[in-house]
């Protein structure tokens, strides 16, 4: 239970979550219906079989919203479509209309979907509750959006977010390369993505090279501002932070993971606890130091 990329939202401190038990079970995922394109609802965090549908922590929740899709290709309603197009202007001589088009293509759906393949999805998300952040593993903010709602759905309201900084990110990212203090515990590491401001401006990316000398200093001296840098926090975690607030390559270094190597457990749902604990911490330090280096706003209740 690592999450790979983090999406933050913030919700008001006054947010109240004690019928959240209850609006889990009844927003539980369901499952597709023959004639349903997809469904999308709460799992147990330890896996489908599971009853317990969030794991609570000290001040941090962990839920999970699962979904099914049934996998029906456009190519291939397409084409079968266009078959049934051609057998009707073969036989009446006339191509058929808007109406008769949609009409066929909605019955083709209609025939195609209960023997459709069901695809099944899971995705994480922690709720620190001490600092009023909602945390998704995902790099796509729709799919982060989608699990607010889950939970908005669950709770009946839920005034979360997405991250907004009072200074632009670019801006402070920008001035980290180019050499201006970095908070206490960051550290620079080797990929960074650089743009010019003027519109259709030339993009720079860069992977694995030391980012902190001359040949990115002339790409900042030519005005060129960074949108996405590599960074590592106090050698136990790395990340690489976008102007959009999206923490993409989140991992966990040997300096966090040695902690959960050195403990024992007995099962497999011990070792998730631990991982969810260990993950919840790193999230929270982290989010601690990207508050007041990049002034995120709070929100009201």
């Amino acid at each position: 239970m690592f999450f790979r990329n983090l999406t933050l939202f913030r919700f008001p401190p006054t947010t109240k979550f004690d019928d959240l038990d209850t609006g889990l079970t009844e927003c539980q995922l369901k499952p597709v219906g023959p004639l349903e394109l997809s469904s999308r609802g709460f799992i147990s965090p330890w896996g489908r079989d599971a009853e317990l549908l969030c794991n609570r922590k000290g001040d941090a929740l962990w839920l999970t919203v699962g979904g099914e899709d049934r996998l029906l290709p456009g190519a291939v309603v397409n084409d079968m479509l266009q078959k049934k197009l051609d057998e009707i202007e073969q036989k009446e001589g006339r191509k058929p209309g808007g109406r008769t088009r949609k009409r066929l293509k909605d019955d083709l759906i209609t025939e195609l979907l209960p023997r459709a393949f069901v695809k099944p999805s899971r995705t994480d998300a922690i709720i620190d509750l001490g600092h009023g952040i909602l945390v998704v593993d995902s790099s796509s903010r729709k799919s982060a959006e989608n699990v607010a709602s889950e939970i908005r759905r669950a709770l009946g309201s839920f005034p979360a977010l997405p991250l907004n900084a009072e200074i632009a990110p670019r801006s402070v990212m920008t001035g980290w390369l180019a050499g201006e203090p970095l908070p206490e515990g960051l550290a620079i590491g080797d990929e960074c993505e650089l743009r010019d401001p003027m519109e259709q401006g030339a993009v720079v990316k860069c992977q694995r090279m030391e980012l902190q000398g001359d040949e990115i200093n002339k790409h900042l001296e030519s005005g060129k501002q960074v949108t996405r840098l590599a960074l590592t926090l106090d050698d136990h975690v790395s990340f690489v932070l976008g102007e959009d607030l999206i923490i993409r390559k989140f991992k966990l270094l040997d300096g966090a993971v040695d902690e959960l190597e050195n403990t024992e457990r007995d099962d497999l749902r011990a070792e998730l606890d631990a991982r969810f604990v260990l993950m919840a911490g790193e999230v929270k330090r982290l989010f601690t130091v990207l508050e007041g280096a990049l002034k995120l706003s709070k929100v009201e209740g």
